[in-house]
């Protein structure tokens, strides 16, 4: 591992497994122009990080800890005492971290409001600069764009005409943003296409255990060669036959890419990470948003106008619907290599 004793602090969300899964091109590069990553978050997705780089070093970070509401905005509101208690802690932990080590000449989070230093440079990742919700966008737009303000620069993972997040990442002069292009873990390989159907579970509970429920009964006993992907990030992976359908209860980078590049059609949820990785990697995908959540709601209805990929409710889904594919192009981007110039932030304190 080429790198040097100039640290950089990468930390995500932990909700789902999304923003820890586009930080690990980030964490490449930075190996690739010899800074030494730093992973700093809480539950599963510091699980899946320790499991795709187990030589780097961890900080475990105080979790939000937050959890599912029928009515998502609703649920935040209330959680809001407990996420700021949260993002205080985060705040202490990393200043702390940064005065005994000497060495951290920058610090990149991904959607952590806390994870970020006066010491050295700080950098947000989000797609997100507009938080859509309802009749109070405007609200949750304006406290999150106070936040980002707080960083030296957002960056922003699409291209600059908001190619698959629409109006989700129009920003403005007063944000210090750049658009740094499609982030994605994996490399398209052409590989013959012998699973039908793959489908990626992802996101909180309750919701990833009811949408696996439902699609389960949908293929029970299908002829097809149908492969379930639990996103269940274990001690032990596993994986066993049930119904003629394959199921494994998590898969790292490389079995997962191979996955994809092996299937005709994915079903997953109409997350933004979820979505860059299928444009990478040129799939026809069929989305089922998460209820209430406003951003898959909406990405899901950009990708469907713009015919791209169709979508459905959880309610509405019947294995039928895939029949639909055949009136979308499918999601297709060239992929984007992150250029050495991005980390000069670093390199100026």
């Amino acid at each position: 591992m080429n790198t040097t004793n100039k640290k950089i602090i990468i930390a995500p969300l932990n909700w789902g497994l999304g923003h820890a899964t586009r930080c690990v091109p980030i964490i490449k590069a930075l190996i690739e122009n010899s800074f030494t990553p730093i992973i700093a978050s809480d539950g599963n997705a510091l699980e899946f990080l320790r499991k795709e780089f187990p030589n780097l070093k961890y900080i475990e970070l105080p979790t939000y800890n937050i959890s599912y509401h029928r009515n998502i905005k609703l649920g935040l509101f209330l959680q809001f005492p407990k996420i700021l208690k949260a993002v205080e802690e985060e705040k202490k932990v990393i200043n702390k971290f940064i005065k005994q080590n000497k060495d951290v000449v920058g610090i990149i989070s991904d959607n952590r409001f806390g994870v970020r230093s006066t010491l050295v440079s700080s950098v947000y990742i989000t797609h997100q600069i507009n938080v859509l919700s309802g009749k109070t966008t405007f609200l949750t737009s304006f406290f999150h764009q106070k936040i980002i303000k707080k960083f030296d620069e957002c960056w922003i993972p699409d291209n600059e005409n908001s190619q698959f997040s629409g109006k989700l990442s129009l920003t403005n002069k007063k944000i210090n943003s750049k658009f740094i292009g499609v982030l994605s873990r994996f490399k398209k390989e052409g590989l013959e296409q012998k699973i039908d159907v793959l489908v990626i579970l992802s996101g909180v509970e309750p919701n990833r255990t009811i949408l696996e429920k439902k699609l389960i009964k949908e293929f029970k006993n299908d002829a097809r060669n149908i492969v379930f992907v639990l996103g269940k990030v274990e001690v032990d992976q596993k994986k066993w036959i049930t119904n003629h359908i394959t199921f494994y209860n998590y898969l790292v980078s490389n079995q997962l890419q191979e996955k994809i590049n092996s299937s005709k059609i994915v079903i997953c949820r109409s997350g933004y990470s979820s979505i860059m990785d299928l444009a990478v990697l040129q799939k026809k995908a069929f989305f089922i948003p998460t209820k209430n959540q406003t951003e898959q709601e909406y990405l899901a209805l950009y990708l469907s106008n713009k015919k791209i990929a169709p979508f459905c409710n959880i309610n509405n889904f019947t294995k039928d619907k895939l029949l639909e594919l055949e009136k979308y192009t499918g999601l297709k981007v060239k992929e984007s290599k992150l250029n050495s110039n991005l980390f000069s932030l670093f390199k100026r304190k």
